[in-house]
Parts: C-alpha cells; sequence; structure tokens
C-alpha cells in the first residue's frame, strides 16, 4: 500500500544575521515564508524577537541573495537569502 497523500512544502527564504544583529536575534540563522515584502518579514521579525532586534532592523542594511535591497515592498521569492548588517564601527 503507497501513500498517494499530496507532499505539501511550504515555500521559505533564509533570514541570516550578522554582528549586533546575531546577538539582538539570539541565532545565526532562522527561515520564515516566502512571497512577503522586506518590509513584511522584518516587521514580523520585530514582532518574534523583540525591541532589541527591532531597533537593529530599524539601522540594518539587506542583502538579497548577495545584492542590496532598495525594494522594500516587492514580494520575495522562496529560496532567496536575506543578510541582515547591521552598521559596523570602524574603517
Amino acid at each position: 500500500m503507497t501513500d498517494r497523500t499530496p507532499l505539501v512544502t511550504t515555500a521559505t527564504l533564509t533570514v541570516r544575521y550578522f554582528a549586533g544583529a546575531r546577538a539582538a536575534a539570539g541565532r545565526s540563522e532562522e527561515t520564515t515564508p516566502a512571497g512577503r515584502s522586506l518590509d513584511d518579514i522584518t516587521a514580523e521579525l520585530a514582532v518574534r524577537h523583540g525591541a532589541r532586534l527591532e531597533a537593529v532592523l530599524r539601522v540594518a542594511s539587506f542583502l538579497v541573495d548577495g545584492v542590496v535591497c532598495h525594494d522594500r515592498h516587492t514580494p520575495l521569492p522562496a529560496g532567496a537569502t536575506i543578510d541582515v548588517l547591521p552598521p559596523f564601527a570602524g574603517g
């Protein structure tokens, strides 16, 4: 007997945290559902992780698949990687 139930997968993307963002999130990486904008995702992450990460996200830069993200309103595709880069001190 074989199970013919369709496999249901959730399309996700990966969020990677660096430096102060990693400390504020309490982790280096996590996944979140795809198909939403960067603004939607950062709002969700702020709620999930609290005020400390929210403050970092307000001043962070974001790379989507290695490219600086200037459009915070377009839905991001499944499989994308978002890098959260807080401002770095020094030169």
